[in-house]
């Protein structure tokens, strides 16, 4: 009996496993803004945003555990007042590289508008197709996004479904009851401080004319990173090769957000990969970079050094 017991529990531990939630996030929120000694509901929030965004199964996928997406957010609070809260969220994902002990950066986002009302120990729940609190749909929000990313990583357009969830959370806040803090952050029309918000990254997505983006995405990961090991000149080659779809992008779409999405994502890991490229290759992709990320010419000077 102990034995047949035994093997039960193995049995149920092993199920558990293969059946792993997507995501493997660390939550931290930085309240040191906010006067006071009284810190509780700092911890309290961050502890619920854990469980949330941790616990909660956002796809039908099997994941085993050690295949759960590595990401982070960090959280600023600005201002709290009779639990309203204005701050900004800095989110990020990575995946590993096959064959390496590297990994990559996925995202790497600033949310400037991360308002919400929230007070101690409320229960955060989410609930498909209906929008409960400004929090619970940011977070569902870029939970989606960060799946959908790391799906267009492994298999082409894999992220589509997820997208769409984000696409949809954002539609369905558009018609919500919220203040002009929390609606910054989703409108459809431009910001008082930028249009590159939750709507419009989602909007970007799902946009037919950043279909060739989305590929790239695929090919950049999947046929290149993950094929460093196997032909690292001919994987610097074809992304070289690829990265003429960012400039024509740019230069479809000059108020998108992708490309700036992905520059802030990849903009360290393109120029240590073509330090060491051919004298063609360098001269390529750095008149790329300069032409869709100009801010960062410092930077994408290394690559000529």
């Amino acid at each position: 009996m102990k034995k047949t017991s035994i093997l039960i529990l193995i049995s149920a531990l092993c199920l558990v496993s293969m059946k792993a939630q997507e995501l493997n996030c660390t939550v931290n929120i930085n309240s040191d803004k906010i006067e006071g000694s009284n810190k509780s509901v700092f911890n309290t929030l961050q502890q619920a945003i854990y469980e949330y965004v941790n616990t909660i199964r956002w796809t039908g996928m099997t994941f085993s555990e050690n295949e759960r997406i590595e990401c982070s957010m960090a959280i600023i609070v600005n201002t709290m007042k009779d639990g309203v809260f204005t701050g900004e969220l800095q989110v990020q994902a990575r995946r590993p590289v096959f064959g390496t002990t590297y990994t990559t950066t996925l995202l790497n986002m600033k949310d400037n508008y991360f308002n919400f009302t929230y007070q101690e120990f409320d229960r955060l729940e989410y609930q498909d197709h209906v929008f409960t609190t400004n929090l619970t749909a940011m977070l569902a929000y870029y939970c989606y996004l960060i799946i959908g990313i790391d799906m267009d990583s492994y298999s082409r357009l894999g992220g589509t479904p997820y997208f769409t969830q984000c696409e949809e959370i954002a539609t369905v806040a558009q018609t919500a009851s919220l203040t002009d803090e929390e609606m910054e952050g989703w409108s459809a029309t431009a910001t008082r401080k930028s249009n590159r918000n939750r709507y419009a990254i989602a909007n970007n997505l799902m946009d037919e004319s950043y279909k060739k983006y989305r590929e790239f995405f695929y090919e950049y990961h999947r046929l290149c990173l993950d094929e460093m090991t196997q032909n690292v000149a001919n994987a610097r080659a074809r992304i070289a090769e690829g990265m003429t779809v960012l400039r024509e992008a740019r230069r479809a779409r000059p108020n998108g957000h992708l490309i700036s999405t992905f520059m802030d994502a990849k903009n360290d890991e393109i120029v240590n990969i073509f330090k060491k490229g051919t004298p063609d290759e360098k001269k390529k992709v750095y008149e790329i970079l300069i032409d869709v990320d100009p801010t960062r010419q410092s930077s994408y000077d290394e690559i000529n050094q």
